[in-house]
C-alpha cells in the first residue's frame, strides 16, 4: 500500500499579511490555521496566534465563527478535504481508492496534528466530512456491498481510520516533525517476567519492532480483505 506525501500549506497567509487592507474571511483564517498547525512541534491553534499572523485583533476571528469549537470544526473539515486529494485511482478501482484515502489520511493528519487530534471526536457537517463519508460509501458500493453490510463496513473502516490516525497525530504533536515510521507501536523499556507474561515475553522482540504507520495500513488491508471475502460469498 503506498504512502503519500502531503503538500505543505502554502505561504499565502504570509503574502496576505503584507496587504494591511486584507479583509478577513473564513478561508483566510482557515489557511492561517493550517500554517500554524503545520509548524514543527505545534500542539494547538489559538486565536492569538491567528491574529498575530493575520495582523488582526484576535477578537476579529470570532466574527466568522460561533466559538472556538466552530473554528476547530472548520479546520478539521479543511484537513479532511486535503485527505481526499490523495485519492487519484479511477472509481472502479474501489480498493485502491480506499487504500489511497487511508494513506493520505495518515499523512495529512500527521502534518497538522494540532488540528487532526480532534477529528475522531468532532463532527463538522462540512464538505470535508461529508465528502469523506461519500468517498468511502461509494467505494464500498462499487465493490458490491449494499444495505446493512454497506453501512456496517463503512462504520468499521471509518472509525478504525479516524481512531488510529488521530492517535498517530497526537504523538506527532509532541514531536519535532518525525517521519511516519518513527513511532514504535509498543514502548517497553523494563524487563518482562516470562513467568507472569509468557506470551508477551515470547513475542516481545517482534512486538517492539512494530511501527504505528505499518499497523494502521495493515489494519486497513485486513478490513478490505474481509470485505472482498464478504462479496465473494
Amino acid at each position: 500500500m503506498e504512502r503519500l506525501t502531503a503538500e505543505p500549506a502554502t505561504s499565502s497567509v504570509t503574502r496576505i499579511k503584507r496587504d494591511l487592507k486584507v479583509r478577513l474571511d473564513v478561508d483566510v483564517i482557515v489557511q492561517a490555521g493550517l500554517e500554524v498547525a503545520g509548524r514543527p512541534g505545534a500542539s494547538s491553534v489559538t486565536v492569538r496566534e491567528l491574529g498575530k499572523m493575520l495582523g488582526a485583533d484576535p477578537t476579529a476571528i470570532y466574527r466568522h465563527f460561533r466559538n472556538k469549537q466552530g473554528l476547530m470544526q472548520a479546520l478539521v473539515d479543511r484537513v479532511l478535504v486535503l485527505c481526499q486529494e490523495g485519492v487519484t485511482a479511477p472509481r472502479e478501482d474501489w480498493r485502491t481508492r480506499l487504500e489511497q484515502f487511508a494513506a493520505s489520511t495518515l499523512t495529512v493528519f500527521a502534518q497538522y496534528p494540532a488540528i487532526s487530534v480532534n477529528a475522531a471526536s468532532l463532527s463538522t457537517d462540512g464538505p470535508g466530512e461529508l465528502g469523506s463519508v461519500e468517498l468511502i460509501l461509494d467505494a464500498l458500493h462499487v465493490a458490491g456491498l449494499s444495505g446493512d453490510d454497506l453501512t456496517r463496513y463503512y462504520a468499521i473502516l471509518s472509525s478504525s481510520m479516524l481512531a488510529h490516525a488521530s492517535g498517530h497525530a497526537h504523538w506527532h504533536s509532541d514531536s519535532e516533525n518525525p517521519t511516519l515510521e518513527d513511532r514504535d507501536w509498543i514502548v517497553q523499556s523494563s524487563p518482562i517476567s516470562a513467568e507472569r507474561y509468557p506470551n508477551f515475553a515470547a513475542n516481545q522482540e517482534k512486538l517492539l519492532k512494530l511501527k504505528s504507520a505499518s499497523i494502521y495500513l495493515d489494519g486497513v488491508s485486513l478490513i478490505l480483505d474481509t470485505i472482498e471475502a464478504q462479496i465473494a460469498r
